[in-house]
């Protein structure tokens, strides 16, 4: 049989085809062929994210936004004095929010007169803020300014254990963990972090194990305390400590409960648990008591949507003993690929995050951070996303509706094109998917950060030098003549 003509047919179909491909891409948006490689392993989508995008229309008349945009962008926005201080008017597009912060600031003005006390900020994070990155330099950064020592809270297993360097952790491997990346309705609520865990083995030892980093100012494990929720059933944990082991029990009768590992500072520790599998475990905190404490809760894929499932008595349960003084919610990584360069979803959605924040934790600054540039092959040559700016001012748009600060990350590290700079500079300072800063690029993403509320921190400490001064000027009394007032009483009897 003469099998020729068969191969030979099979062989022009095939150059047909991609002839046809070859050609069909050229009509096809540029965008779809990005060069671009990501780390699948390092990609996670929150379901209520998918879910949001779903359910939105996304048909928007462009022509129309971006008018629209151009007149409230110049428009001007006045604020209403807090305590007696008011910061200057801003427009849209120059929107920092600083008056927003005053609560924030004020307790920074009182650590500085007393270093005793304390000031707290919870930093929610997607995958920006992995392995400590940005934040480390921004706990750094406010530590060595107003004092402080120690990492915060950190969660009992993490994706980024092995790559952090401001606090070392390993853990055994059969915890059972829930997230709120993708898990509505968890055995037990989510803690601050959003997660819990079980340690739901009988049969073998469920441990993790702590070490202290080498990071300026959390070289030590300073007064370690275990934070776990509410059960029926009650536990135990033993703390390796050096060549001594303590016994502790789990006494799980309230929403969020605390246990002391040890007073002071440690080098390292290991805790066992023992007949603990229906007691949720969130994690351990570590902090000297004074100065500032920064705690990171980034999760990869995270779109900050999910914070808005969080359990509110357990948050302010948590806040009871915590204390925080700023969230600062720093997102837009993982939704630059959905929208179509509409994410009036996305400002609907924060605006419910920022609500269950400020329900969660009364009287607490929030803080916006914006999606830096991101830059994506088009026709060949890497540019900016075209959905980079649309995300940014949406993010704008919800800091604003919802009395928060902003910062416009995108133009602090240079806007349009930026990122391809950052990329291409020798040493880099950003990773080759053009999406993520490496660890240099990290330090530099921190100090802007720190730098624009360290300025809004300073403009207020006029602000409220000014009106303490006014409050504090003596009262001048205006002397009556007495004749003028005769003549008036005489012409009254008249």
């Amino acid at each position: 049989m003469n099998t020729k003509p068969y191969f030979f047919q099979s062989f022009a179909i095939v150059a047909l085809a991609f002839v046809v491909f070859t050609g069909f891409k050229q009509i096809l948006p540029d965008k779809i062929f990005s060069d671009s490689k990501l780390d699948s392993k390092n990609v996670l989508i929150d379901s209520m994210l998918i879910e949001s995008v779903a359910d939105d229309s996304l048909d928007v008349k462009e022509d129309s936004i971006a008018e629209s945009e151009r007149q409230q962008g110049q428009a001007k926005i006045t604020f209403d004095a807090t305590e007696g201080i008011e910061f200057p008017a801003e427009t849209f597009d120059e929107y920092k929010g600083s008056q927003y912060l005053i609560p924030f600031y004020e307790k920074l003005y009182q650590l500085e007169k007393n270093p005793q006390a304390k000031v707290r900020i919870a930093y929610y994070g997607d995958s920006m803020t992995d392995g400590d990155l940005i934040v480390q330099d921004v706990r750094k950064n406010y530590q060595e300014r107003f004092g402080g020592n120690g990492v915060g809270f950190v969660s009992i297993t993490s994706e980024s254990a092995a790559s952090r360097g401001s606090v070392k952790s390993v853990y055994s491997k059969n915890w059972k963990m829930q997230s709120y990346l993708n898990v509505k309705r968890p055995a037990s609520p989510f803690g601050v972090n959003g997660h819990v865990f079980f340690a739901n083995d009988n049969t073998n030892a469920t441990w993790v194990q702590y070490e202290a980093g080498t990071n300026k100012y959390s070289t030590t494990l300073d007064n370690p305390v275990l934070f776990y929720g509410k059960s029926s059933k009650k536990g135990k944990v033993n703390f390796i400590i050096g060549k001594d082991t303590v016994q502790k029990n789990l006494n799980p009768h309230n929403l969020v409960n605390t246990l002391k590992v040890s007073s002071g500072s440690l080098k390292s520790f290991k805790a066992n648990f023992v007949q603990a599998d229906s007691i949720p475990i969130y994690g351990f905190n570590f902090d000297n008591g004074s100065g500032v404490h920064v705690d990171n809760f980034s999760q990869r894929g995270n779109s900050g949507l999910p914070i808005s499932i969080f359990d509110t008595n357990v948050m302010q349960a948590f806040n009871n003993s915590l204390q925080y003084d700023l969230v600062i919610l720093h997102y837009g990584t993982n939704v630059l690929n959905y929208g179509n360069r509409n994410y009036s979803w996305y400002e609907k959605g924060m605006t419910k995050v920022v609500k269950k924040i400020k329900e969660s934790f009364p009287g607490v600054s929030v803080l916006i951070i914006s999606t830096a540039d991101k830059s994506t092959k088009y026709d060949l040559e890497m540019k900016s996303d075209s959905a980079v700016v649309p995300l940014m001012k949406s993010q704008k748009k919800y800091a604003l509706k919802t009395e928060s600060g902003f910062v416009n990350l995108y133009t602090l590290m240079g806007g349009d094109g930026s990122m391809i700079k950052w990329v291409d500079e020798v040493p880099a300072k950003a990773n080759k998917d053009y999406t993520h800063f490496n660890q240099r690029g990290a330090k530099v993403i921190g100090k802007l950060i720190y730098d624009q509320l360290n300025q809004g921190y300073e403009e207020y400490k006029i602000l409220r030098q000014k009106r303490d001064a006014e409050r504090n000027k003596p009262k001048t009394v205006k002397k009556i003549n007495s004749d003028s007032v005769s003549v008036k009483n005489d012409s009254l009897n008249e």
